[in-house]
């Protein structure tokens, strides 16, 4: 095969994610064919099975091809502060910013709960965690502030609440009492650096 065939196999390729990313967010996975994928990316439904075995291997590419840590985690790692608090507050800010703009994903990690099970998670993880890991490690390294808790768990707790701040803002924000509402990240914030109970040692 010669380069120039391998390069057109790769755009075909890159083309039929793109249609089937499109097509899964407005129909859902099982709402969408095979065979709309094909009419949409104006190939014959053979030509589809040249590049892919299943719609299956189509979601999963379309998955890893659209996930946000390309975004996201370069802008943790560009994460500044010379204190935890000012870490925390910039890679937070940093982390809801980029995945607020990506609707696109959540509504993708929805098919992927919803209709699978997450049985994509586990390749989307072995992806990600290399880089997740080495943010983990700057956020642990020479902070002696910081309680003796595993640094993989500190980011877990780090995504899982600041996934969560996004999620209820998006679906339940709008309806909450509005004292503040610029606010809430911060208190979201303070939760995740300082807990919800009074220090009483004050």
């Amino acid at each position: 095969m010669d380069q120039e065939t391998r390069t057109q196999g790769a755009q075909t390729k890159v083309e039929i994610t793109q249609v089937a990313h499109r097509l899964f967010l407005e129909q859902g996975y099982h709402g969408t064919s095979m065979r709309q994928i094909a009419q949409k990316t104006g190939i014959a439904l053979g030509g589809i099975y040249n590049h892919f075995d299943s719609k299956d291997q189509i979601f999963s590419e379309v998955i890893l091809t659209h996930h946000p840590y390309y975004e996201v985690v370069p802008a943790l790692q560009a994460a500044q502060g010379e204190t935890v608090e000012e870490f925390v507050r910039d890679a937070a800010e940093r982390l809801v910013s980029n995945l607020g703009a990506r609707m696109d994903f959540l509504k993708l990690m929805f098919i992927e709960l919803v209709e699978f099970n997450g049985e994509h998670i586990p390749q989307i993880f072995k992806a990600v965690y290399p880089d997740i890991m080495d943010f983990a490690r700057r956020f642990s390294a020479n902070h002696s502030e910081l309680r003796d808790i595993p640094a993989p768990v500190l980011v877990r707790a780090f995504i899982g609440l600041f996934f969560s701040y996004l999620l209820t803002e998006i679906t339940i924000g709008q309806f909450l009492p509005t004292e503040q509402p610029d606010k809430s990240l911060d208190y979201f914030i303070d939760i995740y650096l300082y807990g919800v109970m009074v220090d009483s040692s004050i």
